[in-house]
């Protein structure tokens, strides 16, 4: 009994995910909520039940909306990195937090923080070109270069391309088929 973790400081504890997403909804608007959260939800046909149907559904959209709840809407400071790769509900809320009031959010904020991630997000892009895939970096096998192009008299339908033809194994169905 001395190891139960106790959740109960958490304010997702007991509440349904329902009563979490109108509360947000009531107070920030599904506009805000998609600016925020990219979330597709909140952008077509947005409603309360079609948006828990779809949060139920999808898990990572769940967490997203939860840690949202958790702080954006209820103001408590980050996590710690150990804590952060729990999923919301799970986390342990230090007794000394407690909740505070919603944030002020709007739309010129939420437009900024989008151009911000897709910066980053293209800067990674950008970055795995370059990483190596199990020592070896992408597209470049030991310098040799991969754009070889057959001779015009080399084809698949050739019967004096045996080679072609091992490495095709649809090459004997093909000559059956003429």
């Amino acid at each position: 009994m001395g190891n139960e973790i106790d959740y109960k400081n958490n304010p997702l504890h007991g509440v349904g995910l329902k009563t979490v997403l109108t509360e947000i909804v009531d107070h920030y608007g599904f506009e805000i909520l998609f600016a925020y959260l990219n979330i597709n939800c909140f952008k077509t046909n947005p409603s309360i039940a079609s948006s828990v149907k779809f949060l139920k559904k999808t898990t990572w959209a769940c967490e997203r909306v939860e840690a949202f709840y958790l702080y954006e809407f209820k103001s408590l400071p980050k996590v710690s990195s150990e804590q952060f790769s729990l999923s919301p509900r799970e986390r342990i809320i230090p007794a000394d937090q407690t909740p505070g009031e919603p944030a002020e959010l709007n739309l010129d904020d939420a437009e900024q923080l989008r151009g911000i991630r897709v910066a980053k997000a293209a800067a990674y892009d950008q970055d795995a070109g370059h990483r190596s895939n199990s020592g070896k970096s992408s597209g470049d096998q030991r310098g040799k270069d991969n754009s070889y192009e057959k001779p015009e008299h080399e084809s698949l339908n050739s019967p004096d391309s045996s080679i072609e033809r091992a490495e095709d194994p649809w090459a004997k169905w093909k000559d059956k088929t003429k």
